[in-house]
């Protein structure tokens, strides 16, 4: 799994965060979506899928 962001599409709505926290995180000044880990272990799929459908501007890709 390989996963992407548009940090310029990102709203700050913190949806990936609370989805998949190993993932994602925000920048402290504006909330601004952070990739921790753009090739998640198998176990955190599931958790990166949700975090990516929740996202209200597609602002995740994911790539199997």
């Amino acid at each position: 799994m390989k996963v992407t962001v548009d940090q310029d599409r990102c709203v700050a709505s913190g949806q990936c965060v609370t989805a998949a926290m190993a993932v994602f995180d925000q920048r402290d000044e504006d909330g601004v979506v952070v990739l921790l880990d753009p090739n998640p272990s198998a176990e955190l799929a599931e958790d990166v899928r949700n975090a990516a459908a929740l996202c209200p501007v597609m602002a995740i890709m994911v790539e199997e």
